[in-house]
């Protein structure tokens, strides 16, 4: 009979079938088989915090297939995702499957290529009861404050409302920005900023002024600037200094969870759902052409830097023979990781490095293909050499007035010629200065007095707000992509371009929980509940003591709660808007139902008056001259349509622009993104313009 192995999806299963062979049955169960239950608690609180665990609906022919599949094995292998959750679904399937709990039937893979599974074979395990305890103490925490704090909100605010331990803490972050903007009063200053030339160049070059007779120059309002425009009318421009230097500029590490969601969201545009989705298929295979099934990627989820030596020899091989041993550092790079980095798995890196983007190009979809090029260029990268840069600092004395300019060209290119990370912090026009010597004296093109203001700081992205949860040790790499993900379907945030904004039921339930449930929301709270998971899976905590610790001042805190907001009801402050109700004249507000927002009458009940929200792009239907309006497709997805519909059944994925088309005065719509086109759609005119 042959031996049955368990993994999650049928993908992972289909590529570990093409390496184990003919003597293995490899099935998977579809994710969790069993859990809390949906319509009640399902934990009991005075014996031990002990979960009731309950067959998955839906999942009964499953079930009842790896039973029968089970019974007619010699041996059964759990080769779940090898973390908490992929623990706790192998503790679930051994008991659910009368399997010992204490044979070997545990095997991992980090990477599922055929040495990986192999590896991961021959050195099976015993389930990792302290991993699964770690699973089950946040099961049964985020279960205890969901259902719990959940009806509170109900009656103190309005029914369908939840509340969860991260993403209350998310939505937290994301308010007190809102508050910090709305607070922030914007401060003018000035720059004096020079356009100079070389007396050995016709190049010109910037530089700025930064001090004034020795003294670093703030220069707060018009009149300073004037007065010091004034001073440097006529005065002669000299070097006084010159500083060269070779700079090294290392690599970036490999890719973990937090930064390779951050990295797809500043470059791709992806959303962190989005990446994990594509990543989750890299990692458990696809049909490459020549070679069948294949996991591109090590596991996704992971907060460690570490990487195999057999992974860096291979990139090695592939740096030295494609770029040169110039190109190589001296000895393999090692990152360190952070100290609460769990260091369970490697970085996320391809599985097999000498498999190139371009030699799989054709087997991937669009979004498995940007992931693998963009995980692959960060890993080969982070095996290269140093680029080398010759920085040039150059000080110019002006009637006592210090001018200062700077740039750099490269040296050697190394990892760079590959890829090179986004900082957002570094000066994009910083460029090569021309040929200067001491005591020149330049020729002023141009001086200028430029006013500024002081910015406040920006609304969370994706990207940053999953760095900021890093920062702060809330939540683990398997928690970014859900939280962001849940509190946008709640709609206490939602997006505003790439920007993440509170909504004002956000606020509303934010400001509820600051006032009566401050450790909740609190980051150094919360990110200690954290750390007291991971010493349940170190094996240092016991799991219920931990649930116990926590529940007795959160019993207490809801109690409190409850007393002090007796017969209060806290008011979700309606957003009006300029559509007048046609039916009683008043003017509508923004209203947040089970679908999302819609536009309603203030006057309700007098008036039940409700519409949907219309978002017009001041472009024009090329059909009927109707206004198109952006809309949402059941999958979410933005796409433009007429206003007219039904009558008019225009749409397109492209974006109307201001621009009209010289050819026929209809609108113009963007193709493809920043390096695309402007297209007409206005049946027989055919105008297009590259946007290179």
């Amino acid at each position: 009979m042959a031996n049955l192995v368990i993994v999650e999806s049928p993908a992972k299963a289909k590529t570990i079938q093409k390496y184990l062979g003919k003597n293995f049955e490899v099935v998977a169960s579809m994710g969790h088989v069993r859990d809390l239950p949906k319509s009640k608690l399902g934990v009991d609180v005075e014996n031990g915090f002990t979960p009731q665990y309950l067959d998955m609906k839906g999942k009964e022919d499953i079930i009842r297939d790896l039973k029968k599949r089970a019974k007619k094995s010699d041996c059964v292998y759990l080769a779940t995702d090898p973390d908490r959750e992929g623990e706790a679904i192998s503790w679930h399937l051994a008991q659910m499957l009368n399997l010992d709990m204490n044979a070997n039937n545990r095997v991992a893979f980090n990477e599922i290529t055929q040495s990986g599974v192999r590896s991961g074979m021959a050195n099976p395990h015993r389930i990792d009861l302290d991993l699964v305890n770690a699973q089950q103490a946040r099961r049964i925490l985020d279960r205890l404050v969901g259902y719990k704090l959940s009806p509170f909100l109900w009656k103190k605010v309005k029914r369908g409302l939840s509340a969860g331990r991260v993403q209350s803490v998310a939505v937290r972050l994301i308010v007190d920005r809102e508050e910090e903007i709305r607070a922030f009063v914007p401060r003018e200053y000035w720059s004096i900023d020079a356009k100079l030339r070389s007396p050995h160049s016709a190049k010109q070059f910037n530089a700025k002024l930064v001090s004034v007779d020795g003294t670093k120059i703030e220069i707060a309002n018009e009149m300073q600037s004037q007065m010091l425009l004034a001073r440097l009318e006529n005065a002669q421009f000299v070097v006084t200094g010159i500083r060269k230097r070779v700079t090294k500029k290392q690599p970036a590490p490999p890719f973990i969870t937090s930064t390779l969601q951050q990295e797809a969201s500043k470059r791709l545009g992806f959303q962190s759902k989005r990446t994990m989705k594509a990543a989750q298929e890299l990692y458990e295979g696809i049909e490459i052409e020549g070679m069948g099934a294949v996991g591109l990627i090590t596991y996704m989820r992971t907060d460690s830097l570490r990487i195999s030596a057999d992974a860096q020899a291979a990139a090695a091989e592939y740096i030295k023979a494609v770029y040169g041993e110039n190109y190589l550092p001296e000895k393999p790079r090692v990152f360190k990781s952070k100290k609460s980095a769990q260091d369970a798995h490697e970085a996320i890196r391809p599985s097999m490095p000498d498999l190139t983007p371009d030699r799989v190009k054709s087997s991937l979809s669009s979004d498995q293909y940007k992931l693998y090029k963009l995980i692959w260029e960060r890993f080969i990268a982070s095996q290269m050499a140093n680029a080398l840069l010759d920085t040039v600092s150059v000080d110019i004395d002006a009637a006592g007035c210090l001018f200062k300019a700077s740039g750099y060209s490269v040296q050697f290119d190394g990892f760079t010629v590959l890829y090179e990370e986004k900082n957002e912090n570094e000066e994009e026009n910083q460029k090569m200065l021309p040929l200067l010597a001491m005591n020149d004296v330049l020729k002023v093109i141009s001086l200028d007095g430029n006013q500024h203001f002081t910015q406040p700081p920006a609304r969370y992205s994706e990207a940053t707000l999953i760095k900021a949860l890093e920062e702060n040790g809330i939540g683990r790499p398997s928690t970014y992509a859900p939280t962001i993900t849940t509190i946008l379907a709640r709609m206490y945030v939602e997006r505003e371009g790439k920007q993440l904004k509170p909504t004002a039921l956000g606020e509303v339930i934010t400001q509820l929980m600051k006032e009566h449930f401050e450790h909740i929301v609190d980051t150094a709270f919360t990110a200690k509940m954290e750390t007291d998971l991971d010493n349940v899976e170190q094996g240092t905590a016991d799991w219920v003591a931990t649930l116990e610790a926590f529940y007795q001042d959160f019993a207490k805190t809801l109690e409190q709660a409850e007393s002090a907001m007796d017969g209060k009801h806290v008011k979700i402050p309606d957003e009006e808007t300029d559509v007048v109700c046609e039916q009683c004249g008043r003017n509508m507000v923004i209203k947040i139902g089970r679908f999302g927002k819609f536009l309603a009458c203030p006057g309700f009940p007098e008036c039940t008056n409700t519409k949907k929200i219309v978002q017009e792009t001041g472009g024009v239907c090329p059909l009927c001259s109707s206004k198109i309006v952006l809309k949402k497709s059941k999958r979410g997805r933005s796409f433009y349509g007429c206003s007219g519909y039904p009558e008019c059944n225009f749409m397109t994925w492209n974006v109307p622009v201001e621009e009209t088309c010289p050819q026929c005065s209809s609108t113009l719509f963007q193709k493809g993104g920043k390096a695309g086109k402007l297209v007409c759609e206005k049946p027989q005119c055919g105008y297009e313009r590259s946007l290179k």
